[in-house]
């Protein structure tokens, strides 16, 4: 006796094939958390995956936002801060545990997307200083009035028990590294704003950090760390923003 296959609606194989690829790009991540110290190539996570290399990469672009590369990249980073922050590891040895195999690219590129050297955030780290409970925005922003040609206005919430310093930045990535486009520092949820944002598309990141007499509160991810995005990218054209960016700042693991 034969029996006719199961025919899927349209929307039960949307779902199926939505789940394989989560799925599928969940192997690769495990993978890159799991194999931080290892050379992991783009063969190596498609293979993870079982998908081929370049439907990999369109996959995970499309999920996670960014290239393969670049997250693992990213993680990295992560990795070295914490080490260099937590242990007495040389900068060698950190260079080799988060999966670089030459010193002069890794100092290149954490110097490039973290702003400091490794040396130098580690030095940094130990003179550190709590921040001071004065304001740090001297003018409130209020939501009166437009804002000017290349001026962009938002607003941040955050929990109402929230206190400290919240840091807001417009990004050409979805990761924030590196330098900021623009980028201000308000003492409380409210209304920001940046002058002369020249056009683009730019990813919203804002970072709430509570006051805190501990290195690791202010220089490390933690649970105390609220952090938020706004859902879609800002675009400025000729000037002007197309929308209105509202975060909120929330706890995200």
């Amino acid at each position: 006796m034969r029996t006719a296959p199961p025919v899927l609606n349209e929307d039960v194989a949307r779902y199926v094939t939505l789940a394989a690829q989560t799925q599928a790009v969940e192997r690769a991540l495990q993978t890159m958390h799991s194999h931080l110290h290892e050379l992991l190539t783009l063969e190596d996570l498609a293979a993870v995956a079982y998908l081929s290399p370049f439907h990999f990469t369109r996959v995970f672009g499309r999920l996670i936002g960014i290239p393969p590369g670049e997250f693992l990249s990213a993680l990295r980073l992560q990795a070295a801060r914490r080490l260099l922050l937590t242990t007495p590891l040389s900068v060698t040895d950190i260079c080799f545990e988060v999966g670089y195999s030459s010193m002069g690219s890794f100092t290149s590129r954490f110097t490039h997307l973290v702003g400091l050297s490794p040396r130098l955030l580690r030095q940094r780290a130990q003179a550190f200083e709590p921040l001071a409970g004065e304001p740090a925005d001297l003018s409130p922003i209020t939501s009166s009035g437009i804002p000017g040609k290349r001026a962009l206005l938002g607003q941040i919430s955050a929990p109402a028990a929230f206190r400290g310093t919240i840091y807001v930045g417009l990004f050409t990535s979805p990761i924030p590294q590196g330098r900021p486009v623009s980028c201000t520092r308000i003492s409380s949820p409210g209304w920001y704003l940046f002058h002369n944002v020249p056009d683009g598309v730019y990813h919203l990141r804002a970072a709430a950090f509570p006051v805190a007499a501990d290195l690791h509160s202010s220089l490390l991810p933690g649970e105390k760390l609220l952090l938020g995005n706004n859902a879609n990218p800002q675009v400025i054209h000729q000037g002007w923003c197309l929308a209105t960016p509202i975060s909120s700042c929330t706890r995200r693991v």
